[in-house]
């Protein structure tokens, strides 16, 4: 990874951009390079601090090296899953080496408003599962639609309209329900979602939550683990809310902790959008503002994964999505053309042309339909483990800090 140049490091204690390029460490390790007497060589919590800062840039790094095609998808929310949680891990060792520090002014205030943001971070993480349940749904619905032309596994059985009929009515469902999801991800009410809430946490599941719901409306409604009146848009103003970057004053006063704990509020802050953009959950607005200076190693590609993601929710295609996951564009685009191919002007028996396109349409769902199929469970655990890791990660830290006072 490409180092900046050292020259830009103003010697004051502004707040330019230029003055956030560089831990402690970093300047004196510069020193020590030009044979400053008073120089010496890094403490064990500066070099600490200085990995940190590098581990998190060459996470990022990694996720904004993604093309088009790979963005949004799930196996590259995976990756961001995991991105957060070595960060978290990281950010909890340095929790855990500086305690003594951090009890004391002004880190007191600084970790307290980062596990402030961490327990409002649980919502959207409760949320986002709820969002994977309904694409569990929608999955369904393309199951019904591959096994109704599958002819009992005999493909070479010509289609009748009874195959037409089951699957015509498994993807008026499933294309209700995304209009549905469209709907309360814009913030309206219809008469679909104004259901009884149920919570459903991160806990077990009741033997009522797990039975068999005929209608999907019904099913969704169980669905909630947060009020209808929860909004993901403002949770993630809240949990950006004053996240403003130490002066270099500041940091040179903490010796570079309260740089690690601005950072990691920048990486949750991240994460929990990316999340809100791609996956359905109530009221997605995506107009967080992410002001910070690019001089810090790891801002540039956030930055630019940030641009780039906002973009694709400001296409056309994409500005009334229920998500930006590129599987759910899939979704409702195969679901489309084959509602197309099944239109009521069809006529039976059908012409051998007719049924190669309905027989290729049909692979083109199971081919999304797998990929779902295959990738949601995953994903759902990553989402898992990021939720119980922050609650671990803030307990142990709380814990750590009250011992040392």
């Amino acid at each position: 990874m490409r180092n900046m140049p050292t020259t830009d490091f103003p010697e004051t204690s502004s707040s330019s951009p230029s003055s956030l390029r560089f831990s402690i460490s970093s300047r004196r390790r510069d020193q020590v390079h030009t044979m400053d007497p008073t120089a010496h060589e890094p403490t064990p919590q500066e070099i600490e601090l200085d990995s940190f800062q590098r581990k998190v840039s060459d996470r990022f790094h990694d996720l904004a090296a993604a093309d088009s095609d790979e963005l949004l998808s799930i196996p590259w929310l995976q990756k961001l899953l995991e991105a957060f949680l070595s960060c978290q891990e990281e950010f909890r060792l340095i929790v855990s080496n500086n305690r003594t520090t951090l009890n004391k002014p002004p880190m007191d205030k600084y970790i307290s408003d980062f596990f402030d943001r961490s327990v409002k971070a649980l919502d959207v993480c409760n949320a986002i599962r709820d969002g994977i349940e309904q694409i569990r749904q929608w999955q369904k619905h393309l199951e019904i639609v591959v096994s109704s032309f599958d002819g009992g596994g005999n493909r070479s059985k010509i289609i009748n309209q009874g195959q037409f009929r089951r699957a015509k009515k498994a993807l008026i469902e499933l294309l209700i329900s995304m209009l549905d999801e469209k709907e309360s991800a814009a913030g309206t009410t219809t008469t679909t979602t104004a259901m009884p809430h149920r919570n459903r946490s991160f806990g077990r599941h009741s033997a009522h939550a797990s039975a068999e719901h005929k209608s999907f409306v019904h099913l969704r409604s169980l669905s909630w683990s947060v009020s209808r009146s929860w909004s993901a848009a403002r949770q993630l103003l809240a949990i950006g809310n004053n996240l403003v970057a130490p002066r270099a004053n500041e940091i040179t006063s903490t010796n570079g902790l309260n740089l690690a704990v601005f950072t990691m509020n920048y990486v949750l802050l991240f994460v929990m959008w990316a999340l809100v953009a791609a996956i359905p959950c109530q009221d997605r607005g995506l107009q967080t503002h992410f002001n910070v200076s690019r001089q810090l190693l790891w801002a540039p590609p956030i930055l630019s994964l940030h641009d780039r993601i906002l973009e694709e929710s400001k296409k056309r295609e994409r500005r009334n999505a229920c998500g930006l996951l590129k599987d759910i564009r899939d979704v409702e685009i195969c679901a489309r053309c084959m509602m197309n191919d099944l239109a009521d002007s069809v006529r039976f028996p059908l012409t051998e042309e007719k049924e190669r396109e309905i027989r290729e349409r049909v692979d083109e769902i199971e081919s999304v339909y797998q990929g779902i199929k295959d990738g949601l469970d995953p994903l759902e655990k990553g989402v898992r483990e990021v939720f119980h890791r922050i609650v671990r990660s803030r307990n142990e830290g709380l814990a750590s800090i009250d011992a040392s006072k």
